[in-house]
């Protein structure tokens, strides 16, 4: 059986009825599935994954940038997350029996659809970029959406799809295939957003840190607190563990710790055997060998115990 997994995300995460919208569109759609919604007040961002078969990923990824199109104006959106679309990006992910080519083509076809049907201009990313430096998000989404209308007009910067003017109200929108990774964010116990910003330019991979690593530093206005915000972009080479002990070691040389860390979205299994194996020290650890999961064996939770 195929399955892509497809982790779009929307700007909009205060507005319960635009976000229940958005998960009902996933769920009335043939061949997919609903996997979860994390939504974010501070960031005023929603995290929708489902997963399902290829054309039914194709059409609910469509139907999705469409409801947010609909209900969603940038011009009115505040968060702290970096934006530039109603539907900011929407990315395809193989997971069983396909590979990165499948997603890629997926990923043309979703984004010419949103620029032709929906006049928002689209472009294409990561393993689907056209060009070395459409292949980075980030380096896409600099400018924000305020920033769009006079960077879609330069030289290097036509969308790949669509005309080279912003839709007014839903911005562009960012389509392309990759590999799983995790968004991965770390609280810290201080309001100061220079020092989250600081740590974050310090262990991001573009700042000479952690490989495959991008981070950002954030505040949470409501806890007052400052985030360090981070991707995981290859949990084989950079662990979240890996990623936590970073942010850990530098908040220190600032006299600050860490309160909690959270996870938006899903997290392979593989990935938290990785960071168990690596905080624990486990000679010899293997996933393959060692965790039962990966037989296919599904554990039973233990029932509570009876106390007398």
């Amino acid at each position: 059986m195929q399955i892509i997994e497809c982790v779009p995300n929307f700007s909009e995460g205060r507005n319960e009825k635009v976000i229940n919208l958005l998960a009902q569109t996933a769920q009335k759609t043939a061949g997919v599935m609903l996997l979860g919604v994390s939504s974010d007040y501070d960031h005023n961002r929603s995290v929708i994954t489902i997963a399902g078969n290829e054309s039914g990923i194709e059409e609910a990824a469509f139907l999705l940038c469409k409801t947010a199109a609909e209900n969603i104006d940038l011009r009115q959106h505040e968060g702290v997350h970096p934006r530039m679309g109603a539907a900011d990006v929407i990315p395809f992910i193989p997971l069983q029996n396909c590979g990165i080519e499948t997603c890629i083509n997926l990923s043309k076809r979703v984004g010419k659809r949103i620029a032709d049907e929906l006049k928002i201009p689209v472009f294409l990313y990561e393993h689907s970029a056209t060009n070395e430096e459409r292949k980075n998000l980030a380096a896409i989404r600099k400018g924000g959406f305020e920033g769009m209308s006079e960077k879609i007009l330069l030289e290097n910067w036509q969308p790949d799809y669509g005309e080279r003017k912003i839709n007014q109200s839903a911005g562009v929108c960012a389509v392309g295939a990759r590999y799983a990774l995790i968004a991965f964010n770390v609280n810290l116990n201080t309001g100061d957003i220079k020092i989250a910003k600081k740590i974050a330019a310090k262990i991001r991979e573009s700042g000479g840190g952690l490989k495959t690593l991008k981070a950002i530093g954030v505040s949470l206005n409501g806890s007052g607190l400052a985030q360090v915000s981070m991707n995981v972009t290859n949990y084989e080479v950079t662990s979240m563990h890996d990623a936590f002990c970073a942010v850990k070691e530098e908040a220190k040389r600032y006299g600050v710790s860490v309160l909690c860390s959270e996870v938006v979205g899903f997290v392979p299994a593989r990935a938290l055997a990785e960071s168990a194996r690596r905080c624990l020290m486990i000679k010899d650890f293997n996933y393959d060998t060692y965790v039962l999961e990966a037989f296919g064996i599904c554990v039973s939770k233990r029932e509570p115990s009876q106390m007398e």
